[in-house]
């Protein structure tokens, strides 16, 4: 269905946010989603002010038949966040992020940046597990799952998880959290944006300042590759390191020769004392010959923005991700293989530790599956020309095939593309039927379909 002058002037009425149609002066810019890739037109932008914006939106788009898309930080690499001639909840302005340093809790807005969080929780020496790009969004990250640097010592993002408020498909706001709608709760940690809009979360928070962290470049060569998984696990959960395998980046720390050329790349995070810095990079050295290396103490919400300004918005980007318990030598080999192949200077894989604390939390307490694996495969090209997108797309489900035989047939939802459909049952094991039971009680007309969907 359309939308009219009257409809349009009702939800203007109605929201204390902005509403932003075609021919309006902020569409192009209202439209606009971290991955270029999706350059898609909605009928309406609702840049909600509050939770009671967000319900006058879903039921607006409710009651006149509009496909409805939530938009949060905007990183959905599959374009989630976007949608053709419906309407779009742009979270965006509700940034607002509050500590209580007692309680040792934030309390955020569903368009709040882990960048956001981090800052508001750095002020008091407190940090939570987020994502390792600053800018990308609180809600997606942790509704999927969440890894980030301190995942191997905290948990996910979702395990940090202790309450949200959420506006259901009938436009309600509710809060849920371990004693109040607990079937919501477990199926919004890891769970997706199946089952409503998040408006608010609330994540427990740990002591911490600074952390020892950097980069550590090597050959790329499967021999490092093998050194990192059993470096990796065997090290203390303070230590987390994720191996990225891309070109060598043009930065005064890598020599010029190796600019270009493919390299592994440990992407080190130490959150334990200062005293012990040099250990890490004795085990950082023991990984193979080192070509390049920045590390140096820093405030923890530095870390994150590291590859801020590689991987800004506009650019293009297309993803896969899976699973696996161990790292064989087919999945190393395949690694390198597509590694020395790498399409771009902004392309890479992402080899994510999630052992330690992650495995402390069982398969069916949250809606993340996968406590057995330890390490998340997360692998694509993201390039800047748009005539290159065939190639680049080629590549990465080239990629993906050969990593398929040494991985688990599941993967972590937020590195899928809208092209994965029919991976969602197996990306969830045991826990797919229990979440198809909370999507068919809060949302039974499937309004939230738009992401990695569970029909209900």
């Amino acid at each position: 269905m359309t939308t009219t002058t009257e409809t349009l002037n009702t939800l203007r009425g109605a929201v204390r946010g902005t509403v932003v149609t075609p021919g309006d002066p902020s569409y192009e810019e209202a439209r606009r989603v971290y991955n270029a890739l999706h350059d898609r037109r909605p009928a309406v932008v609702v840049r909600a002010a509050d939770a009671g914006d967000v319900s006058a939106a879903v039921r607006h788009a409710r009651e006149h038949g509009l496909p409805l898309a939530v938009r949060g930080g905007a990183h959905s690499v599959a374009g989630f966040g976007t949608v053709d001639d419906g309407l779009v909840v742009d979270l965006s302005p509700m940034r607002e992020v509050r500590i209580d340093p007692e309680t040792r809790t934030a309390r955020s807005g569903g368009g709040a940046t882990w960048g956001d969080l981090n800052d508001a929780a750095h002020a008091f020496g407190l940090a939570t597990t987020g994502g390792v790009i600053s800018t990308t969004g609180i809600a997606g990250l942790t509704l999927g799952g969440g890894m980030g640097h301190l995942a191997r010592r905290y948990g996910l993002s979702c395990d940090n998880l202790t309450g949200a408020e959420v506006v259901t498909a009938d436009g309600a706001l509710v809060s849920c959290d371990a004693g109040r709608r607990p079937d919501l709760f477990w199926a919004l940690r890891g769970g997706g944006g199946n089952f409503g809009v998040v408006t608010g979360f609330v994540h427990r928070l740990h002591p911490l300042t600074d952390v020892f962290g950097g980069l550590t470049c090597y050959p790329l060569d499967e021999t490092v590759i093998g050194a990192w998984h059993e470096a990796a696990t065997a090290a203390p959960e303070e230590l987390n390191i994720i191996l990225v395998l891309a070109l060598g980046p043009e930065e005064p720390f890598l020599p010029e020769r190796w600019h270009g050329r493919p390299v592994c790349a440990a992407f080190t995070c130490y959150s334990g004392p200062r005293d012990r810095d040099d250990r890490v990079l004795a085990l950082l050295d023991g990984l193979g010959p080192v070509v390049g290396r920045f590390m140096e103490r820093m405030p923890y919400p530095v870390i994150n923005t590291l590859f801020d300004e590689q991987l800004p918005a506009g650019l293009y980007h297309y993803w896969k991700g899976n699973f696996s318990t161990g790292l064989s030598a087919g999945a190393a080999a395949a690694h390198a293989a597509y590694g020395a192949t790498m399409p771009t200077m902004e392309s890479d894989t992402a080899l994510f530790p999630i052992d330690g604390a992650c495995h402390r939390t069982g398969p069916e307490e949250t809606a993340f599956a996968y406590r057995d694996a330890d390490v998340s495969h997360s692998f694509g090209a993201t390039w800047r020309d748009p005539s290159d997108t065939a190639a680049n797309v080629a590549w990465t489900r080239a990629y993906d095939r050969a990593l398929r035989p040494h991985t688990e047939a599941g993967g972590y939802v937020n590195f899928m593309d809208t092209d994965d459909q029919d991976r969602v049952r197996v990306n969830y094991r045991q826990n797919y039927d229990r979440l198809r039971e909370v999507k068919r009680r809060y949302d039974p007309d499937n309004a939230f379909r738009l992401n990695q969907n569970i029909a209900p």
